[in-house]
């Protein structure tokens, strides 16, 4: 067998490691980048770099990164609607200028200055002889004699805006009542020779009173009614329902004049009539809220730590169920007001002597020449609605959680 000779490993014949150009150097500067070198990586303390958190804007930043609450997000969503928005901003304007109503149009005085002494008679009641008189009962502010006595020389008198109050009379019409408007009266007088801007401006007060206090007594017994009903169920639940099917069928308008007839008609018997009546709407939408909320989860696990069923309905399903509550606040004032105006019309409401929307109505219609009862009463409680309902759909949409 012929003999094979072995591989020689010679120079050429295999790579040596130690070569310069066989494998990179690691310490070459080229060959590798240097993470010292101030181009090839970014510096963090470089002005340009990185943002610095002390900037003016970052308050911005962190302000709109904070998490708003329920009632900051509802209150957005209400100010996004303008219409309801600047309706809510009149409509309190308005209310806040009927508050000063004695202070704008009253047939006395806001001050009088007589023989160096000063007087206050919207405040106190003087006498006719303080100022001068013959006589010792209240004095007439109206009367030419008076008025004489009191811009006589060093004297002088503060009258209010609109010097006529809601119950005194023009007895110094030029032309017969109804008359119409003039500088004296600037929107004309009734059949009576009362001054027009002067009632309405009480009658508005009164209207929106009444409705503010029959709607929180309405809402108040509506919401206690809802939740006993919605949170206990059972047969507490179906006799109330049935207590409400008969109470409803009552004849309310027969009531009223019935009532009428017996008692001498006040604002506080309508409300009390009214408000045995004006909670059954309400408390329909509170139990159906309740009947909702309390099979969930988090009342089953308050009810298993004990805590009193008062607590729950009043803490927990309470808050969570006042959505119908709020949307329905607005068109329920507009209803009260309705509800006013509309006995006022037909003689069952406040006594004569009240200023009341309806009765301005009622002598409107009894007059049809004299324009200026219909239309100027008419402007007042048709542009009091349109508020209350534009209210009352921005609010509707501010409590829709689906917008946002």
């Amino acid at each position: 067998m012929p003999h094979t000779p072995a591989p020689r490993f010679d120079k050429l014949s295999a790579p040596r490691f130690d070569d310069r150009l066989s494998a990179p150097r690691f310490d070459d500067k080229l060959s590798a980048p240097r993470f010292d070198d101030k181009l090839s990586a970014p510096r963090f303390d470089d002005k340009l770099s990185a943002p610095h958190f002390d900037d003016r804007l970052s308050p911005s930043l962190d302000k709109r990164s904070t998490p708003l609450t329920p009632a900051q997000r509802s209150w957005r969503r209400f100010k996004a609607n303008k219409r309801g928005y600047f309706s809510l901003w009149l409509f309190g304007i308005l209310f806040s200028i009927s508050l000063f109503a004695e202070v704008l149009s009253n047939d006395k005085p806001l001050l009088v200055y007589y023989q160096g002494a000063y007087y206050y008679p919207l405040w106190r009641t003087y006498p006719e002889t303080a100022f001068g008189g013959d006589f010792d009962t209240e004095a007439d502010y109206n009367d030419l004699y008076l008025k004489e006595k009191l811009q006589a020389s060093g004297n002088w008198v503060w009258y209010a805006p609109n010097p006529y109050s809601y119950n005194s009379i023009n007895y110094h019409s030029e032309q017969p009542n109804p008359a119409p408007p003039s500088a004296d009266n600037f929107l004309g007088t009734d059949d009576r020779g009362r001054d027009v801007l002067a009632r309405l401006l009480y009658g508005f007060r009164l209207s929106v009173l009444f409705a503010f206090v029959l709607t929180l007594i309405g809402t108040l017994v509506g919401i206690a009614a809802g939740a006993l009903q919605g949170y206990f169920g059972g047969r507490f639940d179906l006799f109330m329902q049935r207590f409400i099917e008969l109470w409803s069928a009552l004849p309310e308008l027969y009531l009223l004049i019935i009532f009428a007839s017996i008692f001498n008609p006040s604002l506080a018997l309508l409300l009390i009539l009214l408000s045995l009546f004006g909670w059954m709407g309400l408390s329909d939408y509170v139990r159906a809220e309740f009947l909702r909320g309390r099979n969930l989860e988090y009342v089953k696990a308050a009810r298993a730590l004990g805590v009193s069923d008062f607590r729950i309905m009043w803490r927990h399903l309470l808050p969570n169920g006042l959505a119908p509550v709020l949307t329905f606040l607005p068109f329920r004032i507009s209803g009260s007001i309705i509800a006013l105006t509309s006995l006022d019309y037909l003689g069952l409401g406040v006594p004569p002597t009240t200023p009341s929307l309806g009765e301005l109505l009622a002598q409107g219609k009894a007059n049809i020449e004299a324009w200026w009862l219909s239309v100027t009463t008419f402007s007042v409680l048709v542009g009091t609605l349109i508020l209350l309902i534009f209210i009352g759909e921005a609010l509707r949409e501010a409590l829709d959680t689906r917008r946002g």
